[in-house]
């Protein structure tokens, strides 16, 4: 179904409603089955996520993907970062080596961000080898943090006059963003607490250096609000979620911290930037002052307080970044101007700004956002980064107001564009995430910059976080994916949900309940914003369950083996661009469930620019299982759109082009670009 236009507009009052303690009646759109009650608008829920140990992934989508990431992709990601002189960087910075700094200024955050996956892996799968190399870079880590708690291993080894005098560029709070998140999911991991205290010292360092009567500033890239939060919750330490809203708080002034900070830089200075000798003064120049008559910070989203954006700017993985981290602060807080914010903000994304596989960011000369339906295919950036930090970010909205339509972004991203940046082997990736190949892209084993294949690392094993989730009333089904997981209700017993499925493939789940003794409670199942419809059964027998903000609510008495299967048809569809997405004019893009396909030419006899799909052609899916594990492919017919040759003219009077019929294959874009080089198309020509 499609969410209704009046839904969509309310969910912003209502949101701001609750928390003034108001409520309103929903609005109603059309009905979503024969056996359903027609969907209206819940007020806000709060939800929280299961702990990850809690949540197991058995599922014939996911798994070879999860398993991929752990058997490969971590072992290759540890040996670039030593071979690349990541790890080495700790043992110069502690004394115990002697070196050059290798790599990046901002080379400590990929360790830490490797580390926080392996970590995630060690809280579902316990691997001894794995853990005991971590343990020892831990050991490194902490060698190398000074007295007062600051780590960063270029400003120790390369340049230890620049501590904290370039927030702008130099990465070190995002850095330490990274190095907390690793240390709040090693102790969640494995209940060890050195990483987490090395992380709790560089926390407070920051907090003694920054904060009211203190020192101003804050991140040039944003990790460190959101990370703040979670060593809040991992500590119950006030004085963390205090500092990460006094960072929120300082963006927008004017002058901006980071032109102070520019007056101060000298202008003779010069830094490492990739292996190149850089002024100092050099980033600034690049991205603050294209225009030289003014001091523009709109690329790290300081152009406004942040309670008055209304549109999404700048480097696409900080601007995610930093809504996540305002989602964050609301959540604890109830912070009324955040939310209003985030809700314009997400607006602006989601209607304007974001690619039809999830993926943000069209433009590579700021990594981000330009203008409203700026979505070229040929040049989409589509950082992979980016595209996990929209899915971070709607899975924060997601459990801020229990609206279904969060979980249908997160979806979307997570089975189309951050699938489509990992090849099925694990060991290359994309950085950008093309629309459109002409056949002369191909993923990478690493990059000058690896944020996105290090990324990777730390998202596949926490997918089970994303999956459920839990109110005073009940949990919360987001994502269909096979598995269980366990909870304990608001009166303390506990109930396993046991879900098994076919899904993106087939549309039917179905979810077991295992209990001790009989309770009541509440089970809230997504009904995905393209499913046309949908049933659901308890125990063999249909029943009208209310459907509000995407979730059909059933509750009742549970007891030990009661089933309850909801279905809904995967149909194909073609999906059109907003008028004002010039580049997609008179194209249309395959979409089957929550999957995105594109062609490939290695499955089509016409070369992939010329087919073109009749508006009325007949689609069809299959399963083919010699391809990729087994997948559904979209199948039709189409039309080869040839015309005659060209010969030393530039312009010609128009003529017949020959349109003979020709078999059109499409594939899910999660799978495009494993089996060598060739053209690819995600949206195709429309036959007038």
């Amino acid at each position: 179904m499609t969410r209704s236009p009046c839904l969509f507009a309310l969910r912003k009052t209502l949101a701001v409603a609750a928390l003034a303690g108001l409520t309103f009646a929903g609005c109603q759109s059309g009905p979503d089955s024969s056996s359903a009650s027609p969907p209206t608008e819940r007020a806000p829920v709060k939800l929280k996520e299961l702990p990850l140990k809690q949540v197991r992934i058995d599922d014939p989508f996911w798994n070879p993907w999860i398993q991929s990431n752990q058997d490969r992709t971590v072992a290759h990601v540890l040996k670039q970062l030593q071979d690349n002189g990541n790890l080495r960087n700790f043992e110069i910075a502690a004394g115990k080596a002697q070196g050059q700094h290798r790599g990046p200024y901002w080379a400590d955050s990929d360790v830490y961000k490797w580390m926080q996956g392996v970590s995630y892996v060690l809280a579902t799968h316990p691997d001894p080898q794995l853990e005991a190399t971590l343990d020892g870079l831990i050991a490194s880590i902490a060698a190398a943090q000074r007295p007062d708690g600051y780590i960063n291993t270029y400003v120790q080894i390369a340049d230890p006059p620049s501590r904290w005098t370039n927030l702008g560029f130099q990465h070190e709070m995002f850095s330490l963003g990274s190095l907390i998140e690793a240390g709040v999911a090693h102790f969640e991991a494995t209940g060890k607490r050195a990483l987490l205290d090395v992380a709790i010292r560089a926390a407070d360092h920051v907090d003694n250096t920054f904060g009211p009567g203190k020192r101003e500033g804050t991140s040039g890239h944003q990790q460190i609000e959101f990370a703040l939060i979670a060593l809040y919750r991992a500590t119950g330490e006030q004085r963390y979620l205090r500092l990460a809203e006094f960072l929120l708080n300082e963006r927008g002034k004017k002058p901006s911290v980071f032109e102070q900070e520019y007056e101060r830089l000298s202008s003779t200075r010069t830094m490492d930037f990739l292996g190149r000798t850089i002024p100092v003064r050099g980033l600034h120049d690049r991205f603050y002052r294209r225009d030289p008559e003014k001091f523009d910070t709109s690329y790290c989203q300081d152009h406004l307080p942040v309670r008055e954006q209304s549109e999404a700017v700048g480097h696409a993985v900080r601007a995610v970044y930093l809504y996540a981290a305002m989602a964050d602060v609301v959540y604890e807080t109830g912070d009324a101007g955040l939310l209003a914010a985030l809700n314009r903000l997400h607006d602006s994304v989601a209607l304007r700004r974001m690619y039809v596989t999830g993926g943000i960011g069209p433009s590579a000369h700021n990594e981000g956002f330009e203008k409203d339906y700026d979505l070229p295919n040929e040049s989409a950036y589509q950082e992979t980064c980016a595209t996990v930090g929209l899915a971070l970010w709607n899975h924060r909205m997601l459990k801020l107001t229990g609206d279904g339509r969060y979980a249908d972004l997160m979806e979307l991203s997570f089975y189309n564009s951050f699938l489509g940046g990992v090849s099925q082997e694990g060991n290359t990736f994309c950085y950008v995430n093309p629309m459109r190949s002409d056949g002369d892209f191909k993923r990478s084993p690493w990059f000058s910059v690896p944020c996105c294949p290090t990324t990777i690392v730390r998202t596949f094993p926490r997918m089970g976080s994303y999956i459920y989730s839990q109110s005073d009333d009940g949990l919360w089904v987001n994502l269909f994916i096979s598995g269980e997981a366990t909870a304990k209700l608001a009166n303390g017993q506990e109930v396993k949900l046991r879900q098994t499925t076919h899904y993106p493939w087939e549309g039917a789940v179905k979810l077991e309940v295992e209990l001790a003794s009989p309770q009541e409670f509440t089970l809230h199942l997504r009904v995905p914003g393209w499913a046309s419809n949908h049933t659901i059964r308890v125990n063999g027998q249909d029943v009208a369950a209310t459907v509000a903000s995407g979730y059909a609510d059933i509750r009742r008495q549970w007891s030990n083996g009661d089933a309850v299967e909801i279905a809904f048809p995967v149909d194909i569809e073609r999906l059109q661009a907003h008028p004002s997405v010039l580049p997609d004019h008179g194209k249309v893009a395959l979409r089957r469930g929550p999957l995105v396909y594109c062609l490939e030419q290695q499955d089509n006899q016409a070369d992939v620019d010329q087919i073109v799909l009749p508006p009325d052609a007949p689609l069809t899916s299959r399963l083919e299982n010699s391809l990729f594990g087994g997948v559904q492919l979209i199948t039709g017919q189409g039309i080869r759109r040839d015309t005659p040759e060209w010969a030393k003219e530039l312009y010609r009077p128009v003529t017949a082009a020959s349109r003979e019929g020709t078999p059109v294959t499409a594939i899910p874009y999660a799978y495009w670009g494993n089996r060598g080089l060739g053209k690819m198309r995600v949206w195709v020509d429309v036959a007038p």
